[in-house]
């Protein structure tokens, strides 16, 4: 059923007269009659009789007027729910205490009206992620295709920000009374990241760390949340791991536990965004922009090969 000659059916129901809903709808009075018309045949009844002053609705006509009026209210919410700056901006993040979340939220916070809406796909693969910006199911992702040239023609990556890293440790453990941290210093302790998903950004971030400085990067058994984490830190004397300085992490304070950041050079895991090329939706520029006003990090950072060091401006 062409949706045109339904809307056409309703304002001219509604307004008493083709001319009227002719105008309201920019086209001429002929286009809506055609279509009126059409409609007619395709119901096999006749929706209108003409009067003097118009036309009125038959009872086939005011039987089918509820109906049709749902069907317009209907294709106007859907092409509403696809249309970029008509609904809420839809953000992939990894997690709602990562880096990511937090600068969401500080965003946020400035700028309360946006319509923002973040989501936490939980996928390891970022293909899932990419498939979801390309299908329009998402707006963008905080992910990194370490290979640009697998991105399909209508998506693309840009840097957002670094998020640079800091040792978290319990207070029995040797390096808990550091106000700062070298790379060198972390050797021979073992900094455990259980969980590390093959194929992903960051499992290829731990490899490019550990054997720049050359570290003990534990990934051994699977990641039972961040609460048993931390408990873990808390109770040991060996166990270290990583965090991003502005990841949200929150123990209790008889845990004690100790952030401590790392420098000369400053380690940071650079955070992307995947976006579609076309047509993205107007509110990202803006969110984009926020992310090069963060403070820089120091000029001594390491960076795995396949970061690129600054954010890049959303063109339109």
């Amino acid at each position: 059923m062409d949706t045109e000659a339904v809307r056409s059916f309703v304002r001219a129901a509604e307004l008493g007269q083709l001319q009227h809903a002719a105008n309201e709808l920019g086209v001429t009075q002929q286009a809506v009659s055609k279509r009126i018309a059409t409609l007619e045949r395709e119901l096999e009844v006749r929706l209108f009789t003409r009067t003097a002053r118009g036309v009125e609705l038959t009872l086939d006509g005011q039987a089918f007027l509820p109906h049709a009026r749902n069907i317009v209210t209907g294709v106007e919410r859907a092409i509403t729910a696809v249309r970029p700056g008509s609904r809420a901006l839809r953000i992939d993040v990894l997690g709602l205490r990562s880096a990511q979340a937090v600068i969401l939220h500080d965003y946020w916070r400035s700028h309360p009206e946006i319509n923002l809406d973040v989501v936490t796909l939980r996928v390891n693969d970022p293909r899932v992620a990419v498939a979801a910006v390309e299908a329009g199911e998402i707006d963008a992702t905080f992910r990194t295709v370490t290979d640009p040239t697998m991105l399909p023609r209508d998506v693309r990556t840009i840097h957002a920000f670094d998020s640079p890293l800091e040792l978290l440790v319990g207070p029995r453990h040797p390096l808990a009374a550091s106000r700062t941290l070298t790379p060198p210093q972390l050797r021979r302790h073992r900094i455990w990241v259980p969980g590390i998903a093959p194929r992903t950004e960051w499992g290829e971030f731990y490899d490019q760390l550990a054997t720049e400085f050359d570290l003990r990067i534990d990934a051994t058994g699977p990641h039972f949340g961040d609460e048993v984490l931390l408990e873990t830190l808390a109770d040991s004397a060996d166990v270290a791991t990583l965090v991003g300085a502005r990841d949200r992490y929150i123990w209790p304070t008889n845990y004690d536990l100790r952030r401590i950041p790392i420098v000369n050079p400053t380690l940071a895991y650079p955070l992307s965004l995947i976006l579609r090329t076309a047509n993205p939706h107007p509110s990202l520029a803006a969110i984009i922009k926020h992310f090069g006003n963060l403070t820089p990090l120091p000029e001594a950072v390491w960076r795995p090969s396949w970061a690129t060091s600054a954010p890049q401006r959303l063109r339109s």
